[in-house]
């Protein structure tokens, strides 16, 4: 089941910007309070207990009138003690009862009760015209003594009166007509279709002498938001804008800037490497990715610009030895009858050497691939020392020298192996230069630092910074590639290390940095 939902959701699932999810997520976000507040009727509850406060307030005033004018405005010499009283009513928990029957017929209200009534029937009055609130005075048995048009009715069996003649008041909650109630606005708004009733003991000389309801309609929930109509647009404009500034500063700091970075990506892989600046206004983690990916375009560009030049090395270092050995061979099989002996060795000669020259560039080649692709384990660690120990005791000999000079250093992130072939590569150049004396110098400083210096002829100042290129060489004619140097400089790349070329007063001087092992 989950599967299938999985697989329609990735088939139909719209495809959408970015900007528009951010805005959709910050909409849906900022209308969670509002939909939760309809949704839970918080709004509605508020409503409703507005009404039963305004109704209490109303029901304790007509009280102590109703409790007044009973005493003859003599004040009760034992009181009952009065405290606030809050709203309890829930529109979310409590049960709506049905509309409230008419009262039954019963005897005569009692005699001092309807003098009271007809006492406050110009306050009440007044009230109901002002409040609109139906309001009635009922004596100790829930007889009606003051109301529209139900005086002499009983309504002692309703559920609130009954609680009022025990002593306590009470609200509930009350259906209106059956119309009201099918209403579409009913189902809309609950408090559209009830009614607040509440009713509320008058008591003197500790009983209860009659009994003041009043009941009325809570506002309904349209009137409500039509009422509060100025602050509702204020707050949701407010909302509403700052969404939209939201909205802006997302989009300025992830939006745009990756639809931008997009479409360099495409530049990218178009053979156009132009990374536009990183937005000021992109955030932290965008910018990153910005730089991040303008090292990547930058390392792209350079390796395809080295793809570029090594193939056309290549070529050209290829080219020459099998234009020797094609044209020794189209020598030979054109004029070999008619040559001597000396003159075929010769070319024999000549188409052997060449053979021979590409066969030590293609292990050349191969070596330089395997130093490119090589990555140093970040556990390795070597003794440089050592290492530059065993490479000068290898070249030792009676015209070529190599002193090692060491103190206490820490070991190197690197393999011996790859040191050793970096060393012999450097130590060979200077003894191939014409070097007599080869000097190793190993120094603790940031890591590991070794300086190899030789008394040769030194390098030519236009040729300093093209040492360490593929295939660049002043001994072509001695059969050199030209690979050597750069070997040893991909080798040192893998560890982390560099190496760089120096001009001294006396010959040359390389200077190779390591990372020292952890």
């Amino acid at each position: 089941m989950i599967a299938a939902l999985k697989s329609f959701a990735k088939a139909h699932w719209p495809k959408l910007h970015l900007r528009v999810i951010l805005f959709g997520t910050l909409l849906f976000v900022a209308a969670l309070p509002g939909v939760a507040a309809l949704s839970l009727r918080v709004y509605e509850n508020t409503i409703v207990q507005q009404t039963e406060s305004e109704l209490i307030a109303q029901s304790v005033v007509l009280a102590a009138a109703y409790k007044s004018a009973w005493r003859g405005g003599v004040p009760d010499p034992s009181p009952r003690p009065l405290a606030p009283e809050v709203p309890g009513i829930d529109l979310r928990t409590d049960a709506v009862l049905p509309r409230a029957p008419r009262g039954r017929t019963a005897g005569s209200p009692d005699p001092h009760a309807a003098q009271v009534a007809l006492a406050l029937r110009p306050i009440v009055s007044d009230a109901v015209a002002v409040t609109l609130t139906a309001t009635r005075l009922l004596d100790a048995r829930g007889t009606v003594v003051l109301g529209r048009d139900d005086a002499g009715l009983n309504f002692a069996r309703l559920a609130e009166v009954r609680a009022a003649l025990r002593g306590h008041p009470a609200t509930v909650l009350r259906e209106r007509s059956a119309q009201e109630m099918a209403d579409w606005r009913a189902m809309l708004s609950r408090a559209y279709a009830i009614r607040v009733h509440h009713a509320r003991p008058v008591i003197a000389d500790g009983k209860v002498i009659g009994v003041v309801t009043v009941t009325r309609s809570p506002r309904g929930l349209f009137i409500g938001i039509w009422q509060d109509r100025v602050a509702i647009l204020l707050g949701t404009s407010v909302i509403f804008l700052t969404l939209l500034v939201l909205a802006g500063l997302l989009s300025r700091g992830i939006a745009r800037p990756i639809s931008a970075l997009a479409r360099a990506s495409e530049d990218v892989a178009r053979g156009v490497p132009l990374v536009p600046e990183t937005p000021v206004t992109a955030a932290i983690e965008i910018a990153q990715l910005y730089d991040n990916f303008r090292s990547m375009a930058a390392r792209i560009e350079r390796r395809s610009r080295y793809l570029r030049d090594f193939a056309a090395a290549v070529s050209h270092e290829f080219k020459t030895p099998i234009a020797g050995i094609r044209g020794a061979l189209e020598l030979l099989r054109d004029h070999g009858a008619e040559m001597s002996p000396a003159e075929r060795a010769r070319f024999l000669g000549n188409a052997t050497a060449d053979a021979d020259r590409l066969a030590r560039l293609v292990q050349r080649l191969l070596d330089l691939a395997r130093a490119d692709m090589t990555m140093i384990d970040a556990d390795a660690r070597a003794d440089v020392a050592a290492a530059a120990r065993r490479v000068a005791d290898s070249f030792r000999g009676d015209a070529f020298a190599v002193e090692v000079i060491a103190g206490a250093v820490p070991d190197a992130r690197v393999t011996s192996a790859a040191i050793e072939t970096i060393l012999e590569t450097v130590v060979e150049n200077a003894r191939q230069a014409g070097a007599s004396m080869v000097t190793i110098r190993i120094e603790a400083e940031d890591g590991v630092r070794v300086s190899v210096a030789d008394d040769g002829p030194g390098i030519a100042a236009t040729d300093i910074e093209r040492i360490f290129e593929p295939f660049f060489t002043g001994r072509r004619e001695e059969g050199g590639a030209g690979l050597g140097l750069a070997i040893a400089r991909s080798l040192l790349a893998a560890s982390g290390g560099t190496i760089v070329a120096e001009r001294v007063s006396a010959g040359a001087c390389f200077r190779i940095a390591l990372l020292a092992a952890e």
